[in-house]
């Protein structure tokens, strides 16, 4: 959800603490869906579909995920094959690729563009494992944001006489598990992703 839907939808259903609740675990829900479909396009030593089908190409003026343009397909552990709908797209797509930050360069062969997937030295993988861990953490704040908008907003509800003291504390204890809950699911993706980074 952008910032623009959230304050749109934010004031007209904030009124009780379930449909409180409903909201703050919907925005949960959403940061860690966004932070693994992320790391699905960190670099690991092996060819997958994942790392290229979400690099943004300027198709004829509109930016568009790969995936929409081409057919990705892999040929091996180390090498995949793009091919474009559209075949005078074959330059622009190779440059987009080019130019992401997976350090990858593409070889155009006819109509077809095809990526070969170095294997990365141990300084490699940590500095990519590094990036892992900005992201994890960018996304733990996220979660601890939404937990604490969600606490500001319990109180106010009980201020204003919408909830008692016992429900205001029960709904502040149910807000913990939520983000204890969601910073286990990150945590468990970003090991699983640490562990394929790290694997030679």
């Amino acid at each position: 959800l952008s910032n623009n839907q959230i304050s749109l939808i934010s004031p007209l259903i904030i009124n009780t603490l379930s449909a409180l609740f409903s909201f703050k675990s919907m925005l949960a829900i959403s940061s860690c869906d966004f932070f693994v479909t992320d790391i699905k396009s960190i670099r690991t030593g092996r060819a997958s579909i994942s790392l290229l089908e979400n690099i943004k190409v300027d198709y004829h003026g509109s930016i568009m995920p790969l995936n929409q343009l081409s057919q990705i397909s892999l040929s091996d552990q180390r090498s995949m094959t793009v091919q474009p709908w559209d075949k005078t797209a074959v330059q622009i797509i190779a440059k987009a690729i080019q130019t992401s930050d997976l350090g990858i360069t593409p070889q155009i062969e006819s109509d077809v563009i095809r990526v070969n997937i170095p294997p990365m030295t141990e300084e490699t993988r940590i500095e990519v494992v590094k990036v892992l861990k900005q992201r994890s953490e960018q996304s733990k704040v996220s979660i601890r944001n939404i937990r604490r908008d969600g606490q500001d907003e319990i109180r106010k509800l009980e201020k204003e006489g919408n909830c008692s003291e016992d429900d205001s504390r029960r709904a502040s204890s149910d807000l913990q598990k939520l983000t204890d809950d969601s910073i286990k699911i990150i945590d468990s993706e970003s090991s699983s992703k640490e562990s394929e980074i790290m694997q030679v």
